[in-house]
């Protein structure tokens, strides 16, 4: 198969220069809503506005558009109701068809037509306004007609679609996602949203698996399966008192604590292999001295993606648990996370 293509004067082929050009169109589209918004004091003013009627709404926020801006509108909504907002889609010409009655008086309805002159949304809007529904519209401009029939209204301004023939919309519903995107965080952010809600809603997948407490993956638990030392013994006698009992499976690692019973080390299989290696009486040696003194360590408050991010910049394999006393609560083996694929091996 014949590679070779022209390169423009940036050393990419056409076919890779043409790919950067829409790209960079996606870009400067969100990039000219920003500027807008960081301008025009009016503009700012109308952002916090669509907030407070957000923030005030005590039903669903449903969005409504016509073919891609449906699309993003249906992105958008799962977006909201993962973030703490019930949420739900109406497409605007099933709306006079009987899914009018889907949008209660204590909804908000976010509607979206980049031209805002579609048909079907801007006639929707006009029975919402009748209805006495609270709208926020999305559209290019402050002059169209659905920016005159909503309560508030978002633009987004001029802008050439990324589409070569400025036809296919592209441009401009990166920029409405965007702007729902952030409508969505900064109402989030105004209610307080915590990380403990966003797990509520996301128990399933990587998402959910990172934000479960540290505590509910631990295996190895003190005073149960796993036993701590104290710093003063020399390895022979820290090995007879770590020695698994009743076949439990032994930890990879064994804690150090002093007499007030707090974490000061930790030794591990790789540090029994040196010490055998480097040492003619390894067993004699004090313990404390051929550990890991302060290892990095997890409070039982710390979230499983806490554990993922000790393992992936540090690359540790065996994590103490403690309390908020520094007492040795149990220990996270980089195997759990691995069998979770919460790290790659």
């Amino acid at each position: 198969m014949n590679t070779s293509h022209p390169q423009t004067k940036t050393g990419l082929s056409e076919e890779q220069q043409f790919i950067t050009d829409a790209l960079m169109a996606e870009m400067k589209a969100i990039e000219a809503v920003s500027l807008r918004l960081e301008s025009s004091p009016e503009q700012a003013m109308l952002w916090t506005a669509a907030i407070d009627l957000l923030e005030a709404c005590k039903g669903h926020a449903v969005f409504s558009g016509m073919g891609k801006s449906g699309l993003i509108g249906a992105k958008l909504s799962a977006t909201f109701s993962s973030i703490g907002q019930p949420s739900h889609v109406v497409h605007p010409a099933e709306a006079v068809h009987g899914d009018l009655g889907s949008i209660r008086r204590d909804d908000i309805v976010i509607l979206m037509s980049y031209s805002g002159t579609t048909e079907e949304v801007v006639n929707l809007a006009a029975i919402l306004r009748t209805d006495g529904i609270p709208c926020i519209g999305i559209s290019k401009g402050d002059d169209t007609p659905l920016a005159k029939l909503c309560n508030v209204h978002l633009s987004i301004g001029p802008l050439s679609e990324a589409c070569p023939l400025n036809l296919a919309p592209t441009a401009s519903t990166t920029a409405t996602l965007a702007i729902g995107d952030a409508l969505g965080l900064a109402l989030s952010r105004r209610r307080n949203f915590t990380a403990d809600d966003f797990h509520k809603r996301h128990p399933g997948g990587m998402l959910g698996i990172g934000l479960r407490s540290i505590t509910e993956i631990v295996r190895f638990k003190v005073n149960d399966n796993l036993i701590t030392v104290n710093d003063q013994l020399n390895v022979g006698q820290a090995l007879e008192r770590a020695r698994p009992q009743d076949g439990q499976r032994r930890a990879g690692a064994i804690l150090l604590t002093n007499d007030d019973g707090k974490l000061t080390g930790i030794f591990t299989d790789g540090d029994l292999r040196r010490l055998v290696i480097d040492d003619k009486s390894p067993m004699e040696r004090t313990i404390g001295e051929v550990a890991t003194n302060n290892p990095r360590r997890l409070f039982a408050s710390a979230l499983v993606r806490d554990a993922q991010q000790l393992v992936t910049e540090y690359r540790v394999d065996e994590i103490p648990i403690v309390d908020e006393e520094n007492r040795p609560m149990g220990l996270i083996d980089v195997q759990d996370l691995i069998a979770m694929k919460v790290v790659m091996e």
